[in-house]
Order: structure tokens, then sequence, then C-alpha cells
């Protein structure tokens, strides 16, 4: 029997997408002035993780993600996927491909196609799908992301959101490794903000890719992350490191956690409860009542 091409394969999804970098350092040259952007930065990110990567304005944040999409070179260290290196010694700039999609800050929807028209478009150009096969997954996808009834609607033609839905969906119709977000919903308001908030992490109990997310929203960083990563002002350095493990253990001594208790009255944050809704609930209060 045909596999169905519109089913991701779980087992497939779970091992792959582990980031490794190492000692990575970002060294820019405007006008023979040396700027030192990333300084000696290391960092794990394992397969099918959201990975969450706080700091200030110009810090590096977006020098590094910029490094494994293949956007700008390295000048030290090395940024290994899945065990092969992207970019290091003797190949200072990572080819860019389809393992890794950026959805940046500003939209890039082409407005003169539809939403099934901007989703078909990558696996047509890259030869993968026909023209056919390419706009009947991309309907597909488009529905289970709560968008069909827009599918044959332009850019202009709908919500900021939905456009960023759609973003999303063109950039996983590739099957990419890494989704790199880069301060996707900055411009949005608080409520809207919030349903896509929700909107990615049920792509994510989907597909499970892994989630390399740049923000400067603290609490949208504790909502959406397995982790939570604080990088230094620029040159950028891994300050605090926090995952789920250490959250599941700061919320017995913490006053903010200790007033909203788990959902089933645990203490023991497991994956399956941190994916929940109810959990999300539960942190998503947590993280609104900052002085409580």
């Amino acid at each position: 029997m045909a596999a169905n091409p519109n089913v991701v394969s779980t087992a497939a999804t779970q091992t792959r997408g582990a980031i490794s970098i190492r000692n990575v350092s970002k060294i820019y040259d405007p006008g023979g002035v040396n700027v030192l952007a990333v300084d000696d930065c290391s960092l794990e990110i394992a397969g099918g993780e959201v990975c969450m990567i706080v700091g200030p304005s110009g810090c590096g944040k977006t020098t590094l993600l910029n490094a494994i999409a293949g956007f700008h070179s390295i000048t030290e260290g090395q940024i290994d996927l899945d065990g092969e290196m992207l970019c290091g010694p003797g190949k200072p700039l990572a080819d860019q491909g389809a393992d890794r999609v950026v959805v940046f800050q500003n939209g890039a929807l082409f407005p003169w196609k539809t939403l099934a028209d901007n989703v078909a478009y990558g696996p047509i150009v890259q030869g993968v799908m026909s023209k056919s096969e390419a706009r009947e997954k991309a309907i597909h996808m488009l529905d289970e992301a709560g968008l069909s009834g827009v599918a044959d609607k332009y850019p202009g033609e709908v919500s900021s959101g939905m456009a960023r839905r759609a973003e999303i969906v063109r950039a996983l119709i590739n099957d990419p490794k890494v989704l790199l977000l880069d301060e996707p919903y900055r411009a949005m308001d608080a409520l809207t903000k919030s349903i896509m908030h929700e909107s990615l992490l049920e792509v994510y109990d989907r597909t499970k890719v892994t989630i390399f997310f740049i923000t400067h929203d603290l609490e949208e960083a504790i909502f959406l992350g397995d982790r939570v990563i604080v990088m230094t002002t620029r040159p950028a350095k891994t300050k605090k490191d926090r995952g789920c493990e250490d959250r599941a253990t700061a919320r017995l001594s913490s006053p903010i956690l200790r007033r909203f208790p788990s959902p089933d009255g645990g203490n023991e944050i497991s994956g399956a409860r941190r994916s929940s809704k109810s959990f999300r609930g539960w942190r998503a209060r947590a993280c609104l009542d900052p002085y409580g």
C-alpha cells in the first residue's frame, strides 16, 4: 500500500532535528571595525525540542539563527544538524536547504498567490511534487490548521493571524527537520498572539518538528518552550538555560507557581501534561501573575 503523502512519520520526526552549536563566534566587519556579535556560544538542542531563545535587542540571537539557516557565515566554531556539519572549520557558511525553514518577523507570503498556492510553492519549485499533488497536500494541511475556508483567498484578504498560520504551514509542507522562527508574532495584539501560540502548539503536537524560536517575550518563551535559553547582551553567550525539568523543581519553591498547582495535583511535570491544554492554561496563568 502506498504511503499517504499527507501523513508525517512519527518515528522519523522523533529522532531528527538535533542541533549542536559548539564554541561558535561571529565577527562582523562593517567599515573595517570589528563587531563581535556571538562569542564562544555552545548549545545542544535535542530533536523534537521547542527551544526558546530570549535576549535583549541586538544581542546576537538572529545572527545565530541565520548561521543555522545558512544566511550568515560563522567566524569560529561548528554547527551540526543530526551529527552532520552544517558549518565549521573549512566551511564557514552552511548550505541552505529545505531541512531548515525560516519564518521571519515580517510576512513573506507572495501577495499575488492564494494561500493554497503559497503553501504549494516550495514542493513544486523543488520538483518533489507535481502541481496537483502539492496543491492537494497544501489544502489538506491548511484544513488541519483551521484555514480550509480561506485556502483560495489572497494574503491581503485574510487577517494577519491567518496569514501567519499559512506561513507556518508553508514551512512545514517541506517536511523540515528544524523550524526557525524569528519573532513571528512580535507585531500582534495579545489576543491574536495567544491564539497563534495555541495554533503553533497544535502543529507541534502533530509534527514534533524541532523549533528554534527567538523572542523578547519571556511569558511567550515559558508558555511555548520545552526549554528557555536566556542570552547575554552582545556578544551573545548563554546566560541561563532552563528546561522543563528545572521548571518542575522550581514550582515547588516558587511563590508564583505555588499559587497554581498542576492540573492533576502532582509535582512532576510530564511531557504529556506539558502539551495538554490544561497545563498550558496553568502555565499561562502563572506567567501572567508575576507578582504573586
